[in-house]
Protein backbone atom coordinates (compact mmCIF):
# COMPACT_ATOMS: atom_id res chain seq x y z
CA UNK A 1 0.00 0.00 0.00
CA UNK A 2 1.60 3.48 -1.21
CA UNK A 3 1.30 6.43 1.02
CA UNK A 4 0.00 10.00 -0.17
CA UNK A 5 2.56 12.30 -1.38
CA UNK A 6 2.51 15.84 0.56
CA UNK A 7 4.53 17.94 -1.89
CA UNK A 8 1.89 16.80 -5.08
CA UNK A 9 -1.12 18.65 -2.96
CA UNK A 10 1.33 22.14 -2.32
CA UNK A 11 1.92 21.68 -6.02
CA UNK A 12 -1.42 21.88 -6.54
CA UNK A 13 -2.44 25.09 -4.29
CA UNK A 14 0.68 26.69 -6.03
CA UNK A 15 -0.91 26.41 -9.10
CA UNK A 16 -4.75 27.56 -7.98
CA UNK A 17 -3.13 30.52 -6.54
CA UNK A 18 -1.25 31.49 -9.56
CA UNK A 19 -4.24 30.77 -11.75
CA UNK A 20 -6.34 33.44 -9.35
CA UNK A 21 -3.66 36.04 -9.53
CA UNK A 22 -3.72 35.85 -13.40
CA UNK A 23 -7.39 35.98 -13.56
CA UNK A 24 -7.65 38.52 -11.37
CA UNK A 25 -4.90 40.42 -13.33
CA UNK A 26 -7.15 39.67 -16.74
CA UNK A 27 -10.01 40.98 -15.02
CA UNK A 28 -8.66 44.39 -14.17
CA UNK A 29 -6.85 45.13 -17.36
CA UNK A 30 -10.34 44.62 -18.99
CA UNK A 31 -12.15 46.71 -17.36
CA UNK A 32 -9.23 49.50 -17.73
CA UNK A 33 -9.59 49.00 -21.17
CA UNK A 34 -13.52 50.26 -21.09
CA UNK A 35 -14.46 53.57 -21.52
CA UNK A 36 -15.44 55.71 -18.68
CA UNK A 37 -19.66 55.10 -18.10
CA UNK A 38 -20.72 58.70 -20.04
CA UNK A 39 -22.89 61.22 -17.96
CA UNK A 40 -26.56 61.65 -18.52
CA UNK A 41 -27.76 65.27 -18.75
CA UNK A 42 -31.46 66.19 -17.71
CA UNK A 43 -32.90 67.41 -20.99
CA UNK A 44 -35.94 69.72 -19.20
CA UNK A 45 -33.21 72.00 -17.63
CA UNK A 46 -30.87 72.83 -20.13
CA UNK A 47 -31.25 76.19 -22.43
CA UNK A 48 -30.40 75.15 -25.90
CA UNK A 49 -30.53 77.20 -29.11
CA UNK A 50 -29.96 76.84 -32.99
CA UNK A 51 -27.12 78.64 -34.74
CA UNK A 52 -28.48 80.56 -38.05
CA UNK A 53 -27.44 82.28 -40.12
CA UNK A 54 -28.48 86.04 -41.01
CA UNK A 55 -28.52 89.67 -40.05
CA UNK A 56 -26.40 90.10 -37.01
CA UNK A 57 -26.89 93.47 -34.98
CA UNK A 58 -23.97 94.06 -32.76
CA UNK A 59 -25.20 96.30 -29.63
CA UNK A 60 -24.83 96.91 -26.39
CA UNK A 61 -26.99 97.41 -23.17
CA UNK A 62 -27.14 99.82 -20.42
CA UNK A 63 -28.88 100.27 -17.57
CA UNK A 64 -30.13 103.88 -16.01
CA UNK A 65 -33.24 106.64 -15.96
CA UNK A 66 -35.25 108.50 -17.35
CA UNK A 67 -33.90 112.26 -16.48
CA UNK A 68 -36.02 115.82 -17.48
CA UNK A 69 -34.32 117.48 -20.68
CA UNK A 70 -34.91 120.60 -19.11
CA UNK A 71 -34.75 121.00 -14.81
CA UNK A 72 -35.20 124.71 -13.31
CA UNK A 73 -33.80 124.62 -10.08
CA UNK A 74 -35.63 127.42 -7.36
CA UNK A 75 -32.79 128.03 -4.87
CA UNK A 76 -33.36 130.21 -1.80
CA UNK A 77 -31.81 133.80 -1.90
CA UNK A 78 -31.80 134.56 1.01
CA UNK A 79 -32.02 132.65 4.75
CA UNK A 80 -35.26 132.30 6.10
CA UNK A 81 -37.80 129.59 7.83
CA UNK A 82 -40.18 128.08 6.41
CA UNK A 83 -43.86 129.10 7.18
CA UNK A 84 -45.85 127.69 4.77
CA UNK A 85 -46.00 124.82 1.95
CA UNK A 86 -48.69 125.93 -0.54
CA UNK A 87 -47.99 122.65 -2.85
CA UNK A 88 -46.24 119.36 -3.09
CA UNK A 89 -44.59 117.41 -6.09
CA UNK A 90 -46.73 115.88 -9.14
CA UNK A 91 -48.96 118.93 -9.77
CA UNK A 92 -48.69 121.59 -12.47
CA UNK A 93 -47.29 124.90 -12.15
CA UNK A 94 -47.35 127.77 -14.30
CA UNK A 95 -44.96 130.41 -13.97
CA UNK A 96 -45.68 132.86 -10.82
CA UNK A 97 -47.86 129.90 -8.92
CA UNK A 98 -46.70 130.08 -5.11
CA UNK A 99 -44.90 127.36 -3.94
CA UNK A 100 -43.41 128.31 -0.64
CA UNK A 101 -43.62 131.27 2.20
CA UNK A 102 -40.62 132.05 4.32
CA UNK A 103 -40.15 134.65 7.09
CA UNK A 104 -36.77 136.05 8.41
CA UNK A 105 -37.72 139.44 10.41
CA UNK A 106 -33.64 140.63 10.56
CA UNK A 107 -34.08 141.40 6.61
CA UNK A 108 -36.96 143.54 7.74
CA UNK A 109 -34.75 145.25 9.89
CA UNK A 110 -31.90 145.86 7.30
CA UNK A 111 -34.57 147.27 4.67
CA UNK A 112 -35.72 149.76 7.25
CA UNK A 113 -31.90 150.51 7.97
CA UNK A 114 -31.44 150.79 4.23
CA UNK A 115 -34.86 152.97 3.75
CA UNK A 116 -33.40 155.34 6.44
CA UNK A 117 -29.78 155.85 5.04
CA UNK A 118 -31.47 156.49 1.24
CA UNK A 119 -33.54 159.09 2.70
CA UNK A 120 -30.64 160.86 4.49
CA UNK A 121 -28.52 160.87 1.64
CA UNK A 122 -31.32 162.17 -0.60
CA UNK A 123 -32.38 164.93 2.22
CA UNK A 124 -28.22 165.84 2.03
CA UNK A 125 -28.26 165.73 -1.89
CA UNK A 126 -31.22 168.46 -1.88
CA UNK A 127 -29.45 170.56 1.07
CA UNK A 128 -25.88 170.19 -0.80
CA UNK A 129 -27.46 171.23 -4.17
CA UNK A 130 -29.12 174.06 -1.95
CA UNK A 131 -26.01 175.14 -0.28
CA UNK A 132 -24.11 175.57 -3.63
CA UNK A 133 -26.47 177.15 -5.35
CA UNK A 134 -26.85 179.81 -3.10
CA UNK A 135 -22.88 180.08 -2.67
CA UNK A 136 -23.14 180.68 -6.81
CA UNK A 137 -25.66 183.20 -6.39
CA UNK A 138 -23.96 185.43 -3.80
CA UNK A 139 -20.47 185.39 -5.18
CA UNK A 140 -22.55 186.68 -8.33
CA UNK A 141 -23.85 189.17 -6.40
CA UNK A 142 -20.33 189.89 -4.63
CA UNK A 143 -19.33 190.32 -8.54
CA UNK A 144 -21.94 192.55 -9.41
CA UNK A 145 -20.82 194.60 -6.27
CA UNK A 146 -16.90 194.78 -7.34
CA UNK A 147 -18.35 195.87 -11.15
CA UNK A 148 -20.30 198.52 -9.74
CA UNK A 149 -17.48 199.42 -7.82
CA UNK A 150 -14.63 199.38 -10.52
CA UNK A 151 -16.81 201.13 -13.11
CA UNK A 152 -17.24 204.10 -10.22
CA UNK A 153 -13.31 204.33 -9.92
CA UNK A 154 -13.04 204.50 -13.58
CA UNK A 155 -15.35 207.21 -13.77
CA UNK A 156 -13.82 208.81 -10.89
CA UNK A 157 -10.17 208.38 -12.09
CA UNK A 158 -10.75 210.27 -15.38
CA UNK A 159 -12.57 213.45 -13.84
CA UNK A 160 -9.81 213.71 -11.56
CA UNK A 161 -7.88 213.44 -14.62
CA UNK A 162 -9.70 216.10 -16.70
CA UNK A 163 -9.35 218.18 -12.90
CA UNK A 164 -5.75 217.57 -12.69
CA UNK A 165 -5.50 218.98 -16.76
CA UNK A 166 -6.94 222.41 -15.43
CA UNK A 167 -5.01 222.12 -11.87
CA UNK A 168 -8.08 222.01 -9.88
CA UNK A 169 -6.61 218.95 -7.69
CA UNK A 170 -3.55 217.88 -6.36
CA UNK A 171 -1.35 215.29 -8.34
CA UNK A 172 -1.97 213.13 -5.25
CA UNK A 173 -5.89 212.94 -5.48
CA UNK A 174 -5.38 211.81 -9.13
CA UNK A 175 -3.30 209.06 -7.99
CA UNK A 176 -5.15 207.83 -5.53
CA UNK A 177 -8.25 207.76 -8.65
CA UNK A 178 -5.62 205.49 -10.23
CA UNK A 179 -5.11 202.79 -7.36
CA UNK A 180 -8.45 202.78 -7.04
CA UNK A 181 -9.25 201.43 -10.34
CA UNK A 182 -6.43 199.40 -10.50
CA UNK A 183 -7.78 197.25 -6.64
CA UNK A 184 -11.56 197.21 -8.12
CA UNK A 185 -10.16 195.55 -11.19
CA UNK A 186 -8.20 193.00 -9.46
CA UNK A 187 -10.78 192.51 -6.86
CA UNK A 188 -13.46 192.05 -10.22
CA UNK A 189 -10.90 189.43 -11.27
CA UNK A 190 -10.51 187.52 -8.23
CA UNK A 191 -13.98 187.02 -7.38
CA UNK A 192 -14.85 186.43 -10.76
CA UNK A 193 -12.43 183.19 -10.55
CA UNK A 194 -14.10 182.45 -7.79
CA UNK A 195 -17.61 181.83 -9.18
CA UNK A 196 -16.06 179.92 -11.86
CA UNK A 197 -14.29 177.75 -9.15
CA UNK A 198 -17.75 177.46 -7.68
CA UNK A 199 -19.39 175.88 -10.91
CA UNK A 200 -16.63 174.06 -11.61
CA UNK A 201 -17.16 172.03 -8.61
CA UNK A 202 -20.70 171.65 -8.52
CA UNK A 203 -21.03 168.92 -10.45
CA UNK A 204 -18.23 167.14 -8.45
CA UNK A 205 -19.80 167.57 -5.30
CA UNK A 206 -23.03 166.79 -6.26
CA UNK A 207 -21.97 163.69 -8.49
CA UNK A 208 -20.22 162.30 -5.28
CA UNK A 209 -23.68 162.72 -3.72
CA UNK A 210 -25.59 161.50 -5.98
CA UNK A 211 -23.71 158.33 -6.62
CA UNK A 212 -24.52 157.75 -2.98
CA UNK A 213 -27.86 158.16 -3.06
CA UNK A 214 -27.88 155.45 -6.59
CA UNK A 215 -25.77 153.21 -4.07
CA UNK A 216 -28.24 153.09 -1.28
CA UNK A 217 -31.25 152.77 -3.85
CA UNK A 218 -29.85 149.70 -5.31
CA UNK A 219 -29.50 148.36 -1.57
CA UNK A 220 -32.49 149.25 -0.82
CA UNK A 221 -34.05 147.29 -4.48
CA UNK A 222 -31.78 144.18 -3.15
CA UNK A 223 -33.46 144.35 0.07
CA UNK A 224 -36.99 144.82 -0.89
CA UNK A 225 -36.09 141.93 -3.82
CA UNK A 226 -34.90 139.57 -0.81
CA UNK A 227 -38.00 139.86 1.43
CA UNK A 228 -40.55 139.46 -2.02
CA UNK A 229 -38.32 136.63 -2.85
CA UNK A 230 -38.84 134.78 0.25
CA UNK A 231 -42.77 134.13 -1.19
CA UNK A 232 -41.26 131.74 -3.72
CA UNK A 233 -42.86 131.19 -6.77
CA UNK A 234 -42.56 128.98 -9.94
CA UNK A 235 -39.95 130.40 -11.88
CA UNK A 236 -41.67 128.42 -15.22
CA UNK A 237 -44.26 126.14 -15.86
CA UNK A 238 -43.92 122.69 -15.58
CA UNK A 239 -44.65 119.22 -13.17
CA UNK A 240 -43.35 120.24 -9.71
CA UNK A 241 -40.75 117.35 -9.09
CA UNK A 242 -39.47 117.76 -5.96
CA UNK A 243 -40.46 119.94 -2.97
CA UNK A 244 -38.33 118.51 0.12
CA UNK A 245 -39.26 120.62 2.59
CA UNK A 246 -41.39 120.98 6.10
CA UNK A 247 -42.74 123.80 8.04
CA UNK A 248 -40.68 125.49 10.38
CA UNK A 249 -37.15 124.22 8.52
CA UNK A 250 -34.66 126.45 8.18
CA UNK A 251 -33.15 127.47 4.85
CA UNK A 252 -29.85 128.60 3.89
CA UNK A 253 -29.27 130.74 0.58
CA UNK A 254 -28.54 128.61 -2.14
CA UNK A 255 -30.06 125.66 -0.61
CA UNK A 256 -32.32 124.04 -3.49
CA UNK A 257 -36.32 124.93 -2.45
CA UNK A 258 -38.27 122.91 -5.15
CA UNK A 259 -36.99 121.28 -9.15
CA UNK A 260 -39.60 121.91 -11.82
CA UNK A 261 -39.55 120.12 -15.29
CA UNK A 262 -40.95 120.17 -18.38
CA UNK A 263 -43.41 117.44 -18.81
CA UNK A 264 -42.86 115.43 -21.74
CA UNK A 265 -39.36 116.58 -22.58
CA UNK A 266 -36.98 113.44 -21.29
CA UNK A 267 -34.06 111.73 -21.90
CA UNK A 268 -32.64 108.39 -21.36
CA UNK A 269 -28.80 108.63 -19.29
CA UNK A 270 -27.72 105.26 -19.48
CA UNK A 271 -24.12 103.63 -17.60
CA UNK A 272 -22.59 101.44 -19.84
CA UNK A 273 -19.18 99.18 -19.09
CA UNK A 274 -16.53 101.02 -20.06
CA UNK A 275 -15.33 97.45 -21.76
CA UNK A 276 -18.26 98.19 -23.74
CA UNK A 277 -18.14 101.35 -25.08
CA UNK A 278 -15.41 101.25 -27.31
CA UNK A 279 -17.38 101.30 -30.64
CA UNK A 280 -20.21 103.82 -29.27
CA UNK A 281 -21.03 106.87 -30.87
CA UNK A 282 -23.01 109.96 -31.05
CA UNK A 283 -25.83 109.59 -33.67
CA UNK A 284 -26.07 105.74 -33.10
CA UNK A 285 -29.55 104.54 -32.42
CA UNK A 286 -31.04 103.19 -28.92
CA UNK A 287 -34.09 101.61 -28.11
CA UNK A 288 -35.20 102.22 -24.05
CA UNK A 289 -37.17 99.66 -22.53
CA UNK A 290 -39.33 100.93 -19.25
CA UNK A 291 -40.78 97.59 -18.69
CA UNK A 292 -43.72 98.50 -20.25
CA UNK A 293 -42.95 100.41 -23.31
CA UNK A 294 -39.89 100.54 -25.90
CA UNK A 295 -38.59 103.91 -26.95
CA UNK A 296 -35.94 104.73 -30.08
CA UNK A 297 -33.68 107.39 -29.61
CA UNK A 298 -30.58 108.03 -30.59
CA UNK A 299 -26.98 108.79 -28.75
CA UNK A 300 -26.48 112.64 -28.18
CA UNK A 301 -23.53 112.64 -25.69
CA UNK A 302 -21.02 110.59 -24.30
CA UNK A 303 -19.23 111.43 -20.77
CA UNK A 304 -15.67 112.07 -21.24
CA UNK A 305 -14.48 110.07 -18.24
CA UNK A 306 -15.49 107.21 -17.15
CA UNK A 307 -17.20 106.78 -13.52
CA UNK A 308 -16.84 103.21 -10.89
CA UNK A 309 -15.82 101.31 -14.57
CA UNK A 310 -19.27 102.73 -16.62
CA UNK A 311 -19.74 105.46 -18.39
CA UNK A 312 -22.72 108.01 -19.15
CA UNK A 313 -24.79 108.62 -22.08
CA UNK A 314 -27.56 110.27 -22.93
CA UNK A 315 -30.27 109.32 -24.92
CA UNK A 316 -32.45 111.52 -26.96
CA UNK A 317 -36.13 110.68 -28.25
CA UNK A 318 -37.42 111.68 -31.83
CA UNK A 319 -41.33 110.73 -30.65
CA UNK A 320 -43.32 111.58 -27.94
CA UNK A 321 -43.21 110.02 -24.59
CA UNK A 322 -45.50 107.42 -23.88
CA UNK A 323 -47.79 107.75 -21.11
CA UNK A 324 -46.15 105.75 -18.74
CA UNK A 325 -43.13 107.21 -18.73
CA UNK A 326 -42.22 109.40 -15.14
CA UNK A 327 -39.06 111.22 -14.44
CA UNK A 328 -36.11 108.91 -12.69
CA UNK A 329 -37.93 105.76 -14.11
CA UNK A 330 -35.44 102.92 -14.66
CA UNK A 331 -34.82 101.99 -17.65
CA UNK A 332 -32.48 99.77 -19.46
CA UNK A 333 -30.81 100.37 -23.08
CA UNK A 334 -29.50 98.89 -26.37
CA UNK A 335 -27.50 100.96 -28.41
CA UNK A 336 -26.94 99.43 -31.87
CA UNK A 337 -23.29 99.92 -33.03
CA UNK A 338 -23.46 98.23 -36.59
CA UNK A 339 -25.56 95.40 -38.85
CA UNK A 340 -23.68 92.75 -40.66
CA UNK A 341 -25.85 90.76 -43.50
CA UNK A 342 -25.11 86.92 -43.56
CA UNK A 343 -23.38 86.36 -40.58
CA UNK A 344 -23.69 82.77 -38.96
CA UNK A 345 -24.49 83.31 -34.95
CA UNK A 346 -25.87 81.87 -31.78
CA UNK A 347 -27.53 83.42 -29.06
CA UNK A 348 -24.37 84.42 -26.32
CA UNK A 349 -23.72 81.64 -23.99
CA UNK A 350 -23.04 82.14 -20.01
CA UNK A 351 -18.97 81.99 -20.80
CA UNK A 352 -16.96 83.64 -23.48
CA UNK A 353 -15.50 86.93 -25.06
CA UNK A 354 -15.07 88.36 -28.56
CA UNK A 355 -12.36 86.22 -29.86
CA UNK A 356 -12.08 83.44 -27.75
CA UNK A 357 -12.04 79.72 -28.39
CA UNK A 358 -14.71 77.76 -25.82
CA UNK A 359 -16.33 74.31 -25.10
CA UNK A 360 -19.71 74.02 -26.68
CA UNK A 361 -21.99 71.28 -26.43
CA UNK A 362 -24.02 70.18 -30.19
CA UNK A 363 -26.64 68.08 -29.66
CA UNK A 364 -26.94 64.80 -31.32
CA UNK A 365 -29.36 64.54 -34.19
CA UNK A 366 -31.80 62.12 -32.35
CA UNK A 367 -31.01 64.92 -29.22
CA UNK A 368 -30.32 62.05 -27.08
CA UNK A 369 -26.19 62.79 -26.71
CA UNK A 370 -24.06 65.96 -26.76
CA UNK A 371 -20.71 66.48 -28.01
CA UNK A 372 -18.39 68.78 -26.49
CA UNK A 373 -16.88 70.62 -29.11
CA UNK A 374 -13.99 74.03 -29.77
CA UNK A 375 -15.90 77.02 -31.38
CA UNK A 376 -13.87 79.70 -32.15
CA UNK A 377 -16.55 83.06 -31.36
CA UNK A 378 -15.98 86.32 -33.14
CA UNK A 379 -18.06 89.67 -32.62
CA UNK A 380 -20.54 89.80 -29.91
CA UNK A 381 -23.76 91.38 -28.66
CA UNK A 382 -25.55 91.94 -26.08
CA UNK A 383 -27.91 88.91 -27.20
CA UNK A 384 -25.94 86.87 -29.87
CA UNK A 385 -22.50 85.97 -30.80
CA UNK A 386 -20.50 85.61 -34.00
CA UNK A 387 -19.35 81.91 -34.69
CA UNK A 388 -16.12 82.30 -36.94
CA UNK A 389 -15.88 78.03 -36.82
CA UNK A 390 -16.48 74.77 -34.85
CA UNK A 391 -20.29 74.77 -35.86
CA UNK A 392 -22.50 74.85 -38.78
CA UNK A 393 -25.98 76.35 -39.42
CA UNK A 394 -28.94 74.40 -37.79
CA UNK A 395 -26.66 73.26 -35.35
CA UNK A 396 -28.63 72.52 -31.94
CA UNK A 397 -25.90 74.09 -29.03
CA UNK A 398 -26.55 74.01 -25.37
CA UNK A 399 -26.28 77.14 -23.94
CA UNK A 400 -26.45 76.24 -20.11
CA UNK A 401 -23.66 75.87 -17.39
CA UNK A 402 -21.98 72.60 -17.89
CA UNK A 403 -19.29 73.40 -16.47
CA UNK A 404 -19.33 69.96 -13.84
CA UNK A 405 -19.00 67.96 -17.25
CA UNK A 406 -15.41 69.51 -18.45
CA UNK A 407 -14.03 66.20 -17.97
CA UNK A 408 -15.96 64.23 -20.67
CA UNK A 409 -16.23 64.89 -24.14
CA UNK A 410 -20.02 63.17 -24.60
CA UNK A 411 -22.72 62.98 -22.58
CA UNK A 412 -26.35 61.58 -22.75
CA UNK A 413 -29.59 63.48 -22.90
CA UNK A 414 -33.25 62.48 -20.94
CA UNK A 415 -36.16 63.67 -21.59
CA UNK A 416 -34.99 66.34 -23.71
CA UNK A 417 -37.74 68.41 -25.69
CA UNK A 418 -37.11 70.39 -28.66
Amino acid sequence: MDKPRKSTKKNRQRIYIGVGIAVAALITLALYSLDPAVPTVEGAGIWTDSVRRGPFVRSVRGVGTLTPENIRIIPAQTAGRVEQIHLRPGVMVEAGTPLVRLSNPELELQLMEAERELRMAESNYIQLQSTLETQILNQEGLIATVQSQYNEAVRTAKTNEELLAKNLIAPNEASRGKDAVVEFETRLAIEKQRLALLNSTVDTQLGAQQAQVVQLRAIVAHRRSLIAAMDVRAASGGVLQRLDLEAGQWVNPGAELARIVEPGRLKAVLRISETQMRDVLIGQRAFIDTRNDTIEGSVVRIDPAADAGTIGVDVAFETEMPPSARPDMSVDGVVEIDRLDNVLHVSRPNHGSAGQTIGLWVMSKDFKEAERVQVKLGQTSVNFVEIVSGLNQGDIVILSDMGQYDSNDRVKVSNFRN
